[in-house]
């Protein structure tokens, strides 16, 4: 299958594009850098120079793929709202190019929270606070399932991690431990975190893109939640620092969504599509140490 990926030379598109290709999959990643085109030949793929605002390239490129794979997203958390909106109309970009063909596209989002349990696939998407519109825009593709699109999401936790390379939203604790001197947490430190590795998470993208059915949610959860008094705790020991309480103020807009118990199940996903995550532990890869700036 000829494969389009954005993101592909992210942190979890890279281990996607691997993942790919590994299984016999072409693949062309959306590449906005010269650093990035050298990561997606490393790993296997063919880059397109472009970006998210690219509307022409993006439109080509899902028109000339079998499949397609969303995950650029820029991150950046001091203008969420526009970042939001870039993703919003990329992802209905490449929709509309695949309106009709039964192609596969398949998008990233998070998992959800519910009070009092673990959410489920069959929770709906959060679609108010800080990442609100990120729900709705996922929600928007998924509708697209009526229109001849095969469309999944992938709801990826916090912390997609793996050792040496990336923690996800424990990374965030990671480095402000480094700055600061002390590995903070939030309120009780009781609120819990899902996580996944990156390679489990990878595997599973790969499977929604082969199988996934029309308009299909699944989580990519391999530990249920962690509490972020225990990350906290682990990072302070591997980095010999003192563990305290901040308030949420000091992460930014950040700090509202990690006062937040948001654990996630991910046992309808493992009975569907026999997803099974084989990879270290999120607290496992934390005590491992070898952090990124250490």
């Amino acid at each position: 299958m000829r494969v389009f990926v954005t993101g592909a030379s992210g942190g979890i598109g890279s281990a996607v594009v691997q993942e790919l290709v590994a299984h016999g999959h072409e693949v062309v990643g959306l590449a906005r850098w010269e650093s990035s085109e050298r990561k997606m030949v490393d790993a296997g793929g063919t880059p397109l120079r472009g970006s998210l605002g690219d509307l022409e390239v993006l439109t080509a490129a899902a028109t000339d793929a079998d499949g397609v794979i969303h995950l650029a997203f820029s991150n950046d958390f001091a203008d969420l709202e526009r970042s939001i909106a870039e993703e919003g109309l990329a992802m209905d970009t490449i929709g509309t190019a695949l309106v009709g063909t039964d192609k596969p596209f398949v998008i990233v989002s998070g998992t959800t929270a519910v009070e009092g349990r673990s959410s489920t696939e069959r929770d709906p998407l959060i679609m108010a606070g800080p990442v609100g519109g990120r729900g709705i825009n996922a929600q928007r593709i998924l509708d697209l399932a009526s229109q001849g699109v095969r469309t999944s999401t992938v709801r990826l936790p916090r912390s997609v991690h793996e050792r040496y390379v990336a923690y996800g939203f424990a990374g965030i604790l990671i480095a402000a431990a480094q700055r600061s001197g002390v590995s903070a947490y939030v309120g009780d430190g009781s609120q819990r975190w899902p996580a996944v590795h990156r390679r489990d998470a990878a595997a599973l993208f790969r499977i929604m893109l082969e199988r996934g059915e029309p308009g299909t949610a699944v989580n990519a959860v391999a530990d249920e939640g962690d509490a972020m008094l225990s990350l906290a705790s682990a990072i302070g020991e591997q980095l010999g620092l003192p563990v305290r309480q901040v308030p949420a103020e000091t992460f930014g807009p950040l700090g509202a969504i990690f006062s937040v118990d948001q654990p996630a199940s991910s046992v309808w996903t493992r009975e569907t599509y026999g997803w099974e995550p084989t990879h270290p532990s999120l607290l496992a890869d934390i005590a491992a140490g070898d952090y990124p700036g250490a």
